[in-house]
């Protein structure tokens, strides 16, 4: 037996650090600030370069289309950004949806 189960249906979609992105926090881990989250990203949501400076982020697309650097992903694809190296901008061709994993504070910090 999981000492945590979640369901994401009972869950609410609560606003992103970015217009046109939601979260479902799935799990937060109160120790380190690590979060579990789906995240909707409306088509044609751009999220410009920025990094994360507490937190690796892992990201796998369980449906939509994702450009990054010139390339679409699309479901199936996995992302990993280590803590504090910039990545992005990313650009939902369609709305994405994406299981993320930050194993720190979800912080984010807009690369100039």
């Amino acid at each position: 037996m999981f000492p945590i189960t979640i369901n994401e249906s009972e869950q609410n979609w609560q606003a992103g650090p970015y217009e046109g992105v939601k979260l479902k926090i799935l799990n937060k881990n109160e120790a380190t600030g690590g979060v579990t989250v789906l995240r909707k990203f409306e088509e044609g949501t751009v999220v410009p370069a920025h990094i994360h400076p507490e937190a690796n982020e892992t990201a796998y697309i369980l449906e939509g289309q994702w450009d990054e650097s010139g390339t679409t992903y699309t479901t199936g694809t996995l992302f990993y950004a280590p803590r504090g190296e910039a990545h992005g901008p990313h650009i939902a061709r369609t709305e994405v949806i994406s299981l993320t994993i930050f194993d720190g504070p979800l912080t984010v910090v807009a690369v100039e």
